[in-house]
């Protein structure tokens, strides 16, 4: 009997659970919205598994193209400007315009390895930052443009995830998950991916085996940035604002690079998984569990018994045991797991 792949399992149970009945809430806190959270910052995190974990490029700016989208879907869609070009343009506007901002940015940086690399990319971040602050009359400065509108298929107009029916949006985010997957896996099995994986593994063998390096990082930094674009938009729309700028900080690229240390570097899969590890554990695991404590310790008001003033103790923790004990991660690429388990034990 074939068994069927776990993947498929864990797609199926996404789709019927918007249809489950009892299981839309925990503890008053409504969870269909949250999952359709984690699924952005899954596609943002497949955006930066294809720089960090398949093509080895250490990079710190990720959050600088997650404000791109973002910024460009509320500069063409928000109703105080003129363009109003409605979400299916904006996302795709918001994708390209954030995958060629990561090729200006790395045409002239690539020569750069390892830290340098690093800086190079949170500088950018940052620069792009106060320039968002100060362009006020085009992105409001620190206030941020809204409300962004919510998008439409055909002739229905899509109620957004905060609206009491959030799965026309929920289904929507699943669905680009869904294809930035499999367009990331066909890519694994391409001569693309596996250019990528020989630069990783060491570029100047790659360079003496023919591979072009130069327009495969290119290319890498290309995709990687376009995803996160894409993340931008849809958080934007999630939100019906692109945020302050001051939202787009250094802390998010760390926090994506966690969910690739947690999840597994290299693997699509494992990427996934490190969205739905932490950011769960932020945004539902938390609340719950803050609900649990004040309903076991009811009136009191210390800061000792509110789990959310505790939950980066815990998650710092769980970071330093996963690199003592499984530094590879969860679900890694098959290559970054003998690499990583022979340094641990080296």
């Amino acid at each position: 009997m074939k068994r069927i792949p776990w993947n498929l399992i864990c797609l199926a149970v996404l789709i019927a659970y918007p249809f489950v009945p009892g299981i839309a809430s925990v503890r008053g806190i409504p969870l269909g919205p949250k999952i359709g959270d984690i699924f952005i910052y899954a596609i943002l995190a497949l955006g930066l598994n294809v720089v960090v974990g398949q093509a080895g490029l250490f990079q710190l700016g990720i959050a600088a193209f997650f404000a791109i989208g973002a910024y460009i879907t509320g500069i063409l869609t928000v109703s105080e400007l003129p363009f109003q070009i409605g979400f299916w343009w904006a996302l795709a506007a918001s994708t390209v315009g954030a995958a060629v901002a990561g090729v200006l940015l790395a045409a002239p940086t690539l020569r750069l390895r390892g830290d340098y690399l690093a800086i190079v990319t949170l500088g950018f971040a940052e620069v792009l930052k106060y320039t968002l602050i100060n362009i006020e009359s085009i992105t409001n400065g620190p206030r941020g443009l809204n409300p962004v509108p919510p998008p439409s298929l055909a002739w229905i107009r899509m109620a957004p995830a905060w609206d009491t029916d959030y799965r026309g949006f929920y289904f929507l985010v699943l669905g680009l998950l869904v294809l930035v997957v499999w367009i990331l896996r066909n890519m694994e099995r391409s001569r693309l991916g596996r250019a990528l994986t020989a630069i990783r593994e060491d570029e100047l063998a790659a360079q003496c085996m023919g591979v072009k390096t130069t327009p495969v990082k290119l290319i890498a930094f290309a995709i990687g940035a376009g995803l996160a674009g894409m993340a931008g938009c849809l958080c934007a729309t999630r939100l019906q604002n692109t945020g302050a700028p001051t939202s787009y900080d250094f802390s998010v690229s760390i926090i994506v690079i966690c969910f690739l240390i947690i999840g597994g570097l290299g693997n699509v899969y494992g990427a996934i998984l490190g969205a739905f590890v932490i950011r769960g554990f932020d945004v539902i695991l938390s609340p719950i569990l803050d609900q649990v404590v004040q309903h076991r310790f009811p009136g009191t008001q210390s800061v000792f018994l509110t789990f959310t003033n505790w939950r980066l103790l815990f998650f710092g923790m769980a970071l330093i045991l996963m690199m003592r004990f499984r530094p590879e991660g969860i679900l890694p690429a098959e290559g970054m797991r003998e690499e990583l388990h022979e340094k641990a034990g080296a």
